[in-house]
């Protein structure tokens, strides 16, 4: 089968289109004929290894999985004898980073766990977009966030794969939305439901005396003070995601910062979880969500697609398109 190989950390460039070994399903895996795959910031990081502490997981002096990619979308080709919910035919989705990756193949073998029956309504190039970026989008808002209807939401990032995601997933529980995004993007946000979009060219939404019992910043590069002011009295700070300087503020600050009974401010890490697919399946065939995808890529030119997604001006999600 063609993959894309991946035998050193650095840049695209060191990405392989080439043949290699079509994967067999152990007892408890499905082996996917993959039809689309998408890009998140992960895959970037993966590859590049710019945050040190990949490499703890992914390979202290190389990748440990020479096959990169996490949000997969295709068609079971065949399953190991443990296998019991799905079946050959069966159109799935999933996210495979906890499980070594490897969806820019033309062929995966992945646990059974990792995946979830495909939305009925979405192509695979539609359900490849969601896994990660919906799913953390979906965990930042619920689970870290404790999002309740009539909540006053601030997405930060909003235009990107996760924000895109945040503002459709916080309208369908009722929240009142503001989304920040950039001039070229606002049209683009309002379509997707936000209440009020703040261009952060001609507006700094810290500074407007406005508070929101929920902010979810997708890559969030302020500082942890900044948005504690811009906080309801009890308000949740989410962060989603960002530069290795915010992570570290988040997790050692955030703690300090929060208040007993008041203000809570912290990042978050999603989980890849089958119970997650399986409920933004119901919101996408709802109509309730959709993916916001920017650009198309065939999976031989994978490495032009992670160049694009690393300069940070994605609008939406980037997928490669493995197989009609």
């Amino acid at each position: 089968m063609k993959a894309i190989i991946a035998e050193r950390y650095g840049t695209p460039d060191v990405l392989e289109f080439k043949e290699t070994t079509k994967p067999t399903p152990k007892d408890n895996e499905v082996l996917v004929k993959v039809h689309a795959a998408s890009l998140n910031m992960f895959d970037w990081h993966l590859l590049t290894a710019d945050i040190f502490l990949v490499r703890l997981n992914a390979g202290l002096f190389k990748p440990k999985n020479r096959i990169p990619g996490a949000d997969v979308a295709g068609r079971v080709e065949a399953v190991g004898k443990n296998v019991t919910r799905f079946k050959i035919g069966d159109e799935v989705y999933g996210d495979l980073a906890a499980s070594g990756c490897g969806s820019f193949a033309e062929y995966v073998a992945v646990p059974e766990k990792t995946l979830a029956l495909k939305p009925v309504n979405l192509t695979f190039e539609e359900a490849a977009a969601y896994p990660m970026a919906a799913v953390t989008a979906l965990q930042g808002l619920r689970d870290a966030g404790k999002i309740q209807a009539g909540h006053k939401v601030l997405i930060q990032g909003a235009s990107g794969g996760v924000g895109s995601f945040a503002v459709q997933i916080a309208k369908s529980f009722g929240a009142e939305v503001t989304a920040v995004c950039s001039t070229r993007n606002v049209e683009q946000v309002r379509s997707l439901g936000a209440d009020h979009v703040v261009d952060y060219t001609q507006e700094d939404f810290t500074k407007n005396g406005k508070q929101y019992d929920l902010i979810l910043a997708v890559n969030g590069y302020r500082k942890l003070q900044e948005y504690k002011g811009s906080l309801a009295p009890k308000g949740i700070y989410v962060m989603a995601g960002g530069a290795t300087k915010q992570i570290f503020e988040a997790l050692l600050r955030g703690s300090f910062l929060s208040e007993k009974n008041g203000k809570k401010l912290g990042a978050f890490t999603a989980e890849p979880k089958q119970k997650d697919l399986m409920y933004l399946k119901g919101l996408a065939e709802a109509g309730k969500v959709k993916p916001l995808i920017d650009k198309r890529y065939p999976l031989s030119e994978t490495a032009q697609a992670l160049r694009y997604l690393g300069e940070g001006h994605a609008r939406g999600k980037v997928v490669i398109t493995v197989a009609s």
